[in-house]
């Protein structure tokens, strides 16, 4: 029975061996990490991320062929294929803070690799990392490799949140990329019967290391100019009373562009491509309740998927201390006292000026505004940052509405404007 080990139990690492185990009877995957929390959550009832579908695969191979373990350096000897799904955050101090990845983690995990090894292995950068890391842990495991051979793939994930299991399912393509040597074709070659599994053959791409490695992050930054440029257009909108839906739908008919990637929001969050939902890494929400907040807001949040504790931890902690590991993270950040969290969007709304929706969740779109209205007080206004709502019926109500890129409410346009 093949083995496989990895290292590293978050929104990656999850649901992308789960898969592989529900399509890979004959394999043994075990996922490892330091946290024993995160991993009695991964063994228990309530998982620790949501993703629509993932529940129903994990209890499927739980305790099958699907395992998590505190154990790491026993699964890492043992595997035959080692996955490394580690944190590459954005570095908070030392030469290019606030810019460059920090790979501590990634070259932490791989000197443990070299110490436990008793046999050769093949190694899957499966982080999103800068072009030339597999370079840099090739040399590390090699210098101290006592006798062992190690071959170094590169395989990124190209997930989105909210669909992750399906893009598991059917991905667009599984990119692998590894040396262009006979032991590196081997290594690729085995890599890729795992995903022959369930993935049709020319949907498997395989390339160089950087080729690989370089892929990902070009993807990241063509889909990000994409929503940065549709912003960009929803402020024109707003300022000649054109509609940003009706601008992207028209300008996503022509073929050279298509309609993905083309919503306007408030922004994207996320690690290392932003995204939105669950995963409330640098959500553009954080941005908006502290600006509130450094108005002297109070501020009452309903997320039907996100925890106070979570919530307050976003709001109280320094910008990128929230992708270290949680044991490296402030342990008791201070609470914010004019943030209260409910879990009822209408008691979220009671007696406040104004209701901002910042995440798309489908229940927000089939809320009873009428009752939220008659709780507010007036006037009442919405900011809808996620365009999921219709503002004429809205106005109609009573409600003062402003959505992302669409025509002003006549009561905004005679406000000051604000730089």
């Amino acid at each position: 029975m093949v083995k496989i080990c990895c290292i590293g139990a978050g929104y990656v690492g999850g649901p992308t061996m789960a898969v592989i185990a529900l399509k890979c009877p004959d394999i043994e995957v075990v996922v490892v990490d330091i946290s024993k929390p995160r991993i009695e959550a991964w063994n228990s009832d309530t998982l620790p991320i949501y993703e629509p579908g993932l529940d129903d695969v994990v209890k499927q191979c739980r305790g099958k062929n699907l395992f998590f373990s505190t154990d790491v350096e026993k699964h890492v000897a043992e595997a035959d294929i080692i996955f490394v799904s580690v944190n590459t955050p954005t570095k908070t101090r030392g030469l290019g803070a606030g810019k460059a990845a920090d790979l501590t983690y990634w070259e932490s995990a791989a000197r443990m690799i070299a110490d436990v090894s008793k046999s050769d292995k093949i190694v899957v950068e499966k982080s999103t990392v800068p072009v030339k890391t597999a370079e840099a842990i090739e040399k590390i495991l090699t210098h101290n490799s006592k006798g062992i051979n190690y071959q170094i793939l590169s395989n990124p994930e190209f997930l989105a949140e909210g669909t992750a299991i399906e893009d598991l399912f059917k991905p667009d393509r599984v990119l692998i990329g590894g040396r262009e040597t006979p032991e590196g074709r081997k290594a690729v070659q085995a890599l890729k019967d795992v995903y022959a599994h369930w993935v049709p053959e020319d949907r498997i791409l395989t390339t160089n290391l950087w080729s690989a490695e370089l892929s990902k992050l070009a993807a990241n930054a063509f889909l990000a100019q994409r929503i940065s440029s549709v912003n960009a257009i929803s402020a024109l909108c707003e300022a000649t009373g054109a509609n940003v839906s009706e601008v992207a739908y028209a300008v996503g008919k022509d073929t050279r562009i298509g309609p993905k990637f083309l919503n306007a929001s408030v922004g994207f969050g996320g690690s290392c491509f932003q995204k939105d939902t669950g995963d409330t890494r640098e959500t553009p929400a954080i941005d908006v309740c502290k600006g509130l907040l450094g108005d002297k807001a109070q501020i009452s949040i309903y997320d039907p998927q996100v925890t106070e504790d979570q919530i307050q931890r976003d709001l109280a902690m320094n910008k990128f201390d929230w992708d270290h590991p949680m044991h490296l993270q402030p342990t008791s950040p201070t609470a914010v006292k004019q943030v209260s969290c409910v879990w009822d969007a209408y008691e979220a709304t009671k007696g406040a000026h104004g209701l901002c929706i910042l995440t798309e969740w489908d229940e927000f779109k089939t809320l009873d505004y009428q009752k939220i209205f008659d709780n507010m007080q007036k006037p009442a206004f919405v900011f809808d940052g996620r365009n999921i709502i219709d503002p004429e019926k809205l106005r109609e109500i009573g409600f003062i509405v402003y959505s992302i890129g669409k025509p002003l409410d006549a009561w905004l346009k005679d406000m000051p404007a604000v730089a």
